[in-house]
């Protein structure tokens, strides 16, 4: 599967996975951020998000063998990878399938363990949309209040708009693929499966993906890791407070 990607600047390839639901241009403003210190941003959109190509199947395994066959397309090796929440477990898979590519490895508010099926009030607000009526992202932000009340999860599932053709909408993800997949998006990296190379972990003050006794087991698979905290954020740590999380990512990089 060729993916799609936006890049900004030169140098060293700095890979970054959006988590489910999103897109690259989540990124944006921080990926051009980074690449105004010497790196070859590269915001990549994983199969079924974005304008990547939408395809019924849909897994770990598979967006690890995409992002594989990106890295080969562009040629592309030594890379710095860093991952968001599903992004961060297609990292955390790639980096175990194929160490050979990376360099360094960032994964941002997720763990390798086992999640429970937690977005099923969004896939419902998103399925509900009928954009046979609905004709503004002001409507469609009406209608998805009903099941989706937090306007920055709103805000962030509003990115996926488009105009299909001339007074359509419609959403850029492949909604009916995720819908029938929904639960690969919580399985665990398999125990047996470990990684050497030097990986950052990031994790929201205010989250609860990574819990203090997670940290041990996650040290087990990767043994070269470290932690960081970002005060006041939650789990989008990278939009609720960049400062401090892009001077950590930095930090670790440029290292």
């Amino acid at each position: 599967m060729k993916l799609y990607a936006n890049l900004f600047g030169q140098g060293k390839p700095f890979l970054i996975l959006h988590g489910f639901l999103g897109m690259g241009d989540n990124w944006k403003t921080l990926g051009k951020k980074i690449a105004e210190k010497g790196f070859q941003v590269h915001l990549i959109d994983q199969r079924n998000h974005g304008r990547s190509p939408h395809n019924d199947e849909f897994s770990y395994e598979l967006m690890a063998k995409d992002l594989k066959v990106y890295c080969e397309e562009n040629n592309l090796n030594n890379v710095i990878l860093l991952g968001h929440s599903m992004g961060g477990k297609t990292a955390m898979l790639f980096a175990v399938k194929f160490p050979e590519l990376l360099d360094k490895l960032l994964v941002a508010d997720i763990g390798p363990k086992y999640y429970p099926l937690h977005h099923q009030d969004i896939l419902d607000g998103l399925g509900s949309l009928d954009f046979e009526t609905l004709d503004s992202r002001g409507a469609v932000d009406k209608e998805l209040e009903k099941y989706v009340p937090d306007p920055g999860v709103r805000m962030f599932l509003l990115k996926n708009l488009y105009w299909k053709n001339k007074g359509e909408l419609g959403l850029r993800l492949n909604l009916k693929a995720l819908v029938e997949n929904a639960h690969e998006i919580g399985v665990a990296l398999p125990e047996a499966y470990s990684y050497q190379g030097t990986t950052l972990f990031l994790k929201g003050e205010r989250s609860n993906y990574i819990e203090e006794d997670d940290i041990v087991k996650v040290k087990k698979q990767f043994v070269n890791s470290t932690f960081r905290e970002i005060s006041g954020a939650g789990h989008w740590l990278h939009a609720e407070n960049p400062t401090d999380f892009l001077t950590e990512v930095l930090g670790f990089v440029k290292n």
